[in-house]
């Protein structure tokens, strides 16, 4: 026998086999995280999430266990680890508390793919000029349906009064009984500000319209970066790049819990709604939504609709024909472009 053949006998091959992996057994045990801190996601970046974790600005990242879930700006976690807050510190989030509200969006109105703007956020400030860039009309129109989808209030923030006059744009909303501030600029922001007081407000709007302007006006340290209208395109350039949640100063007499936040986000272009259903936007107007009990099976409530309970309303002087109309332009924009 060869001395290959000796030392590689049949009888000692298991010796020669791809170790194991040595692995801890599986257990349905979890951990409970006793010592886990409670934190506010303020802002997300690349994977990294900065939190206020009593009153310490905290970076963590998300705990494996937590999967695919997404973490954004406006949640409340839980998280372990070095929570102190100091350079180079990494702490954990390992639970994301349940959501009060959830501000979506879709990329279009074709795409199943829901995005979540905010969490938590009881009021939807949306934000347009007068004039410099022009009123969007369809997608404030959309934003406001993605507020009354997550039964968020909205507030509809006029920017740039010395250039134009708000009644145009006011005449077409003032039927919905959309709240509504109007500000120029270096003007008086103390409506605003009271509008704001005890809310978690988000605000949203395309480039251009001045919601970086407002929120380095409404919180000093902000440091937003602000942009400029395209002369040629009338639309503004992107500032800023990230939602950003920022706690405003509290009015004076009241205390830092009345204060209230805000969020700035990126401007958009598009405010896809291929997730909002007809009857949950009806149900965000009660005065309507009882007038369409007796309306037949799959009604949307549209203009085209037939036997519609809300064009009997009309008829019979029950409802507000202004009113009614406004609704289904609402309606009408969860498909019609918003440009």
């Amino acid at each position: 026998m060869s001395p290959v053949r000796g030392r590689y006998s049949t009888h000692d091959q298991e010796h020669y086999e791809r170790p194991r992996r040595r692995t801890r057994p599986r257990t349905k045990e979890r951990p409970t995280y006793d010592d886990a801190l409670d934190g506010l996601v303020v802002t997300v970046d690349r994977g990294r999430y900065t939190l206020l974790v009593e009153e310490r600005t905290v970076t963590a990242m998300k705990a494996r266990p937590l999967g695919r879930k997404a973490v954004v700006v406006g949640d409340r976690v839980r998280v372990v680890g070095d929570t102190t807050g100091d350079d180079g510190s990494l702490a954990r989030i390992v639970e994301v508390h349940e959501r009060s509200t959830v501000l979506r969006r879709t990329a279009d109105d074709d795409d199943p793919v829901e995005r979540v703007i905010v969490s938590n956020a009881t009021q939807l400030v949306v934000v347009t000029a007068l004039a410099d860039p022009e009123p969007r009309p369809r997608l404030l129109d959309r934003a406001l349906v993605a507020a009354y989808d997550a039964r968020m209030a909205p507030l509809l923030c006029m920017t740039k009064s010395d250039l134009a006059d708000p009644e145009v744009l006011l005449s077409t909303y003032r039927s919905l009984g959309v709240p509504w501030v109007v500000t120029r600029r270096g003007g008086d922001l103390d409506e605003l500000r009271e509008r704001l007081a005890g809310q978690v407000s988000v605000m949203v709007g395309h480039s251009g319209v001045g919601k970086s302007t407002l929120v380095n006006a409404l919180v000093p340290d902000a440091h937003r970066e602000v942009g400029h209208v395209n002369a040629v395109t009338g639309r503004g350039r992107h500032t800023s790049t990230s939602a950003y949640m920022l706690r405003l100063p509290p009015l004076p007499g009241r205390s830092e819990a009345e204060a209230g936040w805000i969020v700035d986000t990126p401007g958009i272009r598009s405010f896809g709604l291929a997730h909002v259903e007809p009857e949950h936007l009806i149900e965000a107007f009660p005065d309507l939504d009882e007038m369409t009990e007796g309306c037949p099976r799959g009604c949307t409530h549209g203009e085209d609709e037939p036997e519609c309970g809300l064009d009997e309303a009309v008829t019979a002087g029950e409802a507000d024909p202004d009113r009614v109309t406004s609704f289904r332009r609402l309606l009408a924009a969860r498909s019609a472009s918003d440009h």
